[in-house]
């Protein structure tokens, strides 16, 4: 199996300096009096229980200042144990990814993913039988979560096969453009693509020898880490302009299950 350490699990003190809203001691002055009050840091405690550790957490900037401190989150787990070996020693880590916050607004909402080692990439599954997962902090238990995180596993299978498929699809050169097309309009709108210009060859040149290669599977994650990284550029107007990264997580999220969706309309 691989050795995980390249990727540290984070520990306790990291995560409070990083990701402080994970150990919120109380909620928000703005919930109602029938909330329940379930820090993140506790359902961490119980995952890593299951086996699964946290490799990333953020949170998005509070508008507020009622909301600072108690702000929507994120929290990415892997378990060592839980592994998928593709073609070609492209090892592959299913994730968990966890949402929450601490005013009221969201459910624990538990979403699958997948982490490719070759280039450290994170991917997010879309699928009808991967719909996201959610418990909400009132009546939460360990024996539930169990329950949930055990279901997410026994789907892994799927995954498998979806990746199988992508492997055994073979797109030629204008299909892998129209993919390309349709990838980019995952992150700008409609009317933005009608005033700037993308190089389509480009966005689909590998940036590595291990994503060489006309399968589907290939193609998806080239495109997908170039326009989640903004490591393409586009014409606006005269200018040259250089994308930004993808940093803001839920947008991150949004863009990754359309290209997993979007790379699945493509499976032969």
């Amino acid at each position: 199996m691989l050795d995980l350490e390249k990727s540290e699990f984070l520990s306790k003190e990291q995560l409070k300096e990083v990701c402080p809203v994970i150990f919120a001691g109380k909620a928000s002055k703005e919930v109602s009096k029938h909330y329940t009050h379930i820090p993140t840091s506790k359902v961490i405690d119980d995952m890593a229980t299951l086996g699964w550790n946290v490799v990333d957490a953020k949170a998005v900037k509070a508008r507020k200042n009622s909301t600072k401190g108690y702000q929507k989150h994120l929290v990415v787990f892997r378990n060592p144990d839980v592994v998928i070996n593709g073609k070609n020693d492209d090892t592959v880590f299913p994730q968990v990814l966890l949402t929450n916050s601490h005013d009221g607004k969201n459910a624990f909402t538990f979403t699958a993913g997948l982490y490719r080692m070759i280039c450290e990439n994170g991917l997010v599954v879309s699928t009808s039988t991967f719909d996201d997962v959610k418990m909400r902090h009132m009546g939460y238990s360990f024996e539930d979560l169990q329950v949930k995180i055990k279901e997410m596993v026994e789907k892994l299978p799927l995954t498998v096969e979806s990746m199988n498929k992508m492997q055994a699809t073979e797109l030629g050169q204008n299909e892998m453009v129209k993919f390309a097309k349709k990838a980019i309009a995952t992150r700008f709108k409609e009317d933005e693509l009608k005033r700037i210009k993308i190089d389509f060859q480009e966005l689909l040149n590998p940036t590595r020898d291990e994503d060489k290669g006309n399968d589907l599977w290939s193609v998806f994650n080239v495109v997908q880490e170039k326009i989640i990284d903004g490591d393409f550029e586009y014409i606006a107007g005269t200018k040259v302009r250089k994308a930004r990264q993808i940093k803001n997580f839920k947008q991150d999220q949004k863009i990754n299950k359309e290209l997993f969706d979007l790379a699945l309309e493509f499976t032969k």
